[in-house]
């Protein structure tokens, strides 16, 4: 989910080719390739008449400043508090169009089968973006590893940081690591935090083999259709974010992921 920044001056000129030929009706929408890309390509099928585009994201290139410089119309890759992150470090405000679905971050090993297994002094790797950071400590807390100091009970509320854990009993050691990195990092930690899009990519199936899940209920993580202001009343905008929020795309989601990523819209 989380692409680290990157220079336009690389890229200017290719994105500008690459896009140049399409027709101004074309709606161009960053992705990431799981399960995002996927979902856009059931909305093509299921809604014909609209002209997607679907830019599939790599790591190293950051979808909020394509869309900022006007290189695509939406993206759809984010939850809102990296989004708001975002917007402070790009000096731009963006608009939410649609709120799809969550993917729930989990805690994989490919070392132990149970979290009261890990070693003393173990290691855990975590993502290093703040958001996914915070959200991981935050999980390993429900899940009885560490304590984070009080206040610390709302992660919608307070971002935590390492410096925030109260007590880590078995002196685990938290690497920060970019978070499509994670999954390779597997035989190398005791565990490893995961995002839901990356776990899939890597062939984790989140609903079996994660040993501690994010928990839906009040999750403020829901992945998000974002645009820019200028953008938010375009036709073409609404009837993608109709289709995203269908009980049609929800029952897609459903059917596809089997609890690995749960649709928020359609009910």
């Amino acid at each position: 989910m989380k692409h680290a920044p990157f220079s336009l001056a690389g890229i200017a000129l290719s994105v500008t080719l690459a896009f140049s030929a399409h027709a101004a009706d074309t709606l161009r929408v960053a992705a990431d390739a799981v399960p995002h890309a996927e979902i856009l390509n059931y909305v093509k099928k299921i809604d014909p008449s609209l002209d997607i585009k679907i830019i599939e994201l790599t790591s190293g290139i950051n979808a909020n400043e394509l869309l900022a410089h006007g290189d695509v119309d939406a993206n759809y890759f984010q939850h809102v508090p990296y989004l708001r992150d975002q917007e402070k470090a790009l000096g731009q405000k963006f608009t939410v169009a649609a709120t799809v679905h969550i993917e729930p971050l989990g805690i994989y090993s490919h070392k132990v089968k149970n979290l009261k297994d890990v070693p003393q002094n173990g290691t855990v790797a975590v993502p290093n973006n703040v958001t996914n950071l915070s959200r991981a400590l935050y999980l390993l807390q429900s899940q009885g590893v560490i304590t984070l100091k009080p206040g610390f009970d709302d992660p919608a509320k307070n971002q935590a940081t390492p410096k925030d854990i109260a007590t880590n009993p078995k002196n685990l050691k938290i690497l920060e690591v970019e978070s499509p990195q994670i999954p390779r990092s597997l035989d190398d930690v005791d565990l490893a935090i995961i995002n839901g899009n990356y776990a899939l990519e890597a062939g984790l199936n989140p609903a079996k083999d994660a040993l501690g899940l994010e928990s839906a209920k009040n999750n403020p993580y829901a992945n998000i259709l974002v645009t820019t202001p200028k953008l938010a009343n375009d036709p073409r905008i609404k009837q993608l974010a109709k289709d995203l929020e269908s009980k049609q795309v929800a029952e897609f989601i459903q059917q596809t992921y089997n609890g690995s990523v749960i649709p928020v819209g359609g009910k």
